[in-house]
């Protein structure tokens, strides 16, 4: 049986409040023409008390100096961004925040958002659903005149997104 190296630790939500978390992973530097910033969905398990939801998140393999954290905490109608460091066993809400793009997609069309992943299939942005905090899947597919791996996002008509992208510090 195999044993995951790692750290976790627990929120609970309020009812009709529902946290995801991510963690910032920066690009390894012989990916040069890549984004310098990626984000990764951290893996969690809910757990109903009362009308709460307790959530665990767990982080495979975590650096010593610590995990950079994007934590969202989605509501109705509102999405709460905050920022954070996992260090040891303790999440600490950052004072100096990362530099994060955020936005709201919103079309009465069929809208399509693509972007670069890096070689090793990373990606810089996520697009959620809001109403079910689940991350809109892309596509991958190969651009034969950019010779790059890049993702496709297909975007329903008359329904709101939230998307995010980790960005350099200007």
């Amino acid at each position: 049986m195999a044993s995951l190296e790692g750290k976790h630790f627990s929120i609970t939500d309020p009812k009709d409040v529902s946290t995801v978390i991510y963690k910032v992973n920066k690009t390894e530097k012989e990916f040069k023409d890549a984004p310098k910033f990626t984000v990764e969905r951290l893996e969690t398990l809910e757990e109903l008390r009362g009308e709460n939801t307790k959530r665990t998140f767990f982080v495979d393999n975590p650096s010593v100096n610590g995990e950079r954290l994007v934590i969202l905490s989605f509501a109705k109608e509102k999405v709460v961004v905050n920022t954070g460091i996992l260090i040891e066993d303790k999440v600490k809400i950052t004072k100096n925040p990362i530099p994060i793009k955020f936005d709201t997609l919103y079309s009465e069309e069929t809208q399509y958002k693509e972007f670069d992943y890096t070689p090793n299939l990373k990606r810089p942005i996520s697009i959620i659903d809001p109403e079910t905090t689940e991350e809109i899947k892309p596509i991958l597919y190969y651009d034969e005149k950019t010779n790059e791996v890049k993702g496709k996002c297909k975007l329903k008509p008359y329904k709101s997104y939230f998307a995010f992208e980790i960005r350099e510090n200007s």
